[in-house]
């Protein structure tokens, strides 16, 4: 009698005790912010719409694992530490009962929903476990059946989103259309924007296919097409890993958002890969101008895809201007690319000018001409920061050279230079007319642009059947040097001619005229401004020398 005496008044003093944490985890909670409460079982089997339940006998569950109760919820904090004065007396024979007894405490009874736990009775001896520090307890479990996913971790308020993603999915039908398909957001009200997807969805499906379309069969044609499509790009830019806490379908309403509202600013269509390599490269801390950004992003893509699916086309309007035009159709229809015109003008009062219409009206005359998809857009502004700021949503930007950088100082201020030494994407510049681009000079050093340019010419030559003559020029270990170029054209089995001179500009243009190649590939500029003034730069003086056109890489 003395000893059961004993245990209960200890089973009193840490009643007290725990009441003490109680207290000081509340106050916690209320400074941070931070639910410190445990979740209801009747509010989640209301908002989660449980009802099969199937018994699955005694067990051995994780006390961390246990998240709530059935009707007591609010007489113990989320570790279960009491929170009720009046519950003295009951928690502390309890406590006593397990010093006491010979055969310890029977099983509780739990409700089991996904991975997490609710109790049915044994609510004190949970609290008594928890605070001796055991990691598990013996319980008589009932499952009861939802296609949500609930972790320990799970808060009263991510149990909004739940409840959404229970009705979206009862409504949809989607677990059955397509099993394993997982569509969790992380904010509430999402759901409402996937309805309405799926209802623009379904209305232009309707149109396309000029029949009334079922709510099922628009669900799983934007599931199959749509939906996963975008969500392959989010998982090769590797989003989830800059927005850590997201979930894809999270990453897909924002990337479609992001995606129209870019959309409707430029006035051009964007595939959603350019504004993914946009949102991963600036989100990422990736320089948008480092050298092989591009070439990492393009190589995250299918190896089916063609290079150049989104071309930029500056046009001033100019007579000169339209030849630019006529090579980017040339590149368009190889590639079934898409043709993002721009024009620029001095002022907001001069974009509805008749002048910039009428550039716009040629310019999609000439598009339909050709049978090529393409948009122009007008806008005021700076013309070298306009052109750069829309360059990273394409693939290849095409300028017509009107007027080359100068040799020395004053080529400096050149705005062609300035787009070309900060162009995310390859450049071609085009100082004469149009081209088949099908007679390519590679000029290779080694370097890291070089190394952006051998890329290029070995797609070319693979897709386009280029011919390629590869000029390396230098006095000491040339040979060295276009030996990695060789090595890695023949790896992949391209045929190529090879030169080496020396390390003169003059020499790579006679090699050009020589070859009647219609195409220089290089990388851009890569030594100091100082050199660039002294010596002077390749590309200014091809700039200001060539008739081929110039494919400069970064």
């Amino acid at each position: 009698m003395e000893s059961n005496s004993e245990n209960y008044r200890q089973a009193v003093q840490d009643f007290q005790a725990a009441r003490q944490r109680a207290a000081l985890d509340e106050f916690l909670a209320r400074m941070t912010g931070k639910s410190n409460e445990l979740l209801s079982y009747e509010e989640v089997a209301q908002k989660l719409k449980l009802q099969a339940r199937a018994e699955r006998g005694v067990q051995n569950i994780p006390l961390r694992a246990i998240v709530g109760s059935v009707g007591r919820y609010t007489d113990f904090t989320r570790t279960f530490l009491p929170r009720n004065p009046s519950d003295e007396e009951r928690w502390a024979r309890v406590k006593a009962s397990l010093s006491d007894s010979q055969t310890g405490w029977p099983p509780i009874e739990v409700y089991q929903v996904g991975e997490v736990y609710f109790v049915l009775d044994g609510n004190h001896r949970v609290s008594i476990a928890r605070q001796e520090g055991w990691e598990m307890i013996e319980a008589r479990v009932i499952e009861v059946k939802t296609q949500i996913s609930l972790t320990p971790d799970v808060s009263a308020d991510d149990l909004i989103v739940k409840a959404e993603y229970a009705e979206f999915l009862a409504e949809t039908e989607l677990s059955s259309l397509r099993p394993g398909a997982d569509l969790t957001v992380s904010i509430p009200g999402q759901y409402d924007q996937l309805r309405e997807h799926l209802q623009v969805h379904r209305y232009f499906m309707g149109l396309d296919q000029q029949r009334e379309i079922s709510a099922l069969e628009a669900l799983t044609h934007w599931y199959d097409n749509y939906y996963l499509s975008l969500v392959e790009v989010i998982r090769q830019r590797g989003l989830l890993r800059i927005f850590p806490g997201r979930t894809e379908t999270d990453l897909y309403l924002w990337l479609s958002a992001h995606r129209a509202a870019l959309q409707e600013q430029l006035g051009w269509e964007l595939r959603p890969e350019a504004v993914a390599d946009v949102l991963a490269q600036e989100q990422g801390g990736t320089a948008l101008d480092e050298t092989g950004a591009w070439r990492l992003s393009r190589s995250a893509g299918r190896d089916s895809e063609p290079m150049f699916q989104d071309l930029l086309v500056p046009l001033s309007g100019e007579t000169e201007s339209w030849q630019v035009l006529e090579q980017a159709l040339v590149v368009a229809r190889h590639e079934g690319a898409r043709l993002n015109g721009l024009h620029i003008v001095a002022d907001v009062d001069q974009v509805e000018s008749e002048s910039a219409l009428a550039v716009r009206e040629q310019f999609e005359a000439r598009c339909r001409a050709a049978g090529v998809s393409g948009s122009l857009a007008i806008e005021a502004g700076e013309p070298a920061r306009k052109i750069l700021e829309r360059a990273a949503l394409t693939d290849l930007v095409l300028m017509k050279v009107a007027f080359p950088p100068s040799a020395g100082l004053p080529g400096l201020a050149s705005p062609l230079r300035a787009i070309i030494s900060h162009s995310p994407r390859p450049l071609l510049a085009l100082p004469g007319g149009p081209s088949a681009l099908d007679r390519a000079v590679l000029a290779y050093d080694g370097s890291p642009k070089a190394q952006e340019a051998l890329y290029l010419a070995a797609y070319l030559a693979e897709s386009w059947g280029t011919t390629l003559t590869v000029f390396t020029g230098g006095d000491a270990g040339r040979e060295a040097v276009q030996r990695q170029a060789r090595q890695y054209l023949e790896r992949h089995h391209i045929s190529a001619h090879y030169v080496t001179g020396k390390a003169s500009v003059e020499q790579l243009i006679e090699l050009v005229a020589i070859s009647s190649a219609n195409l220089v590939l290089l990388g851009g500029y890569s030594g100091t401004l100082l050199k660039e003034v002294t010596i002077g730069s390749w590309v200014n003086a091809l700039l200001r020398e060539s008739q081929a056109p110039l494919l400069i890489c970064r």
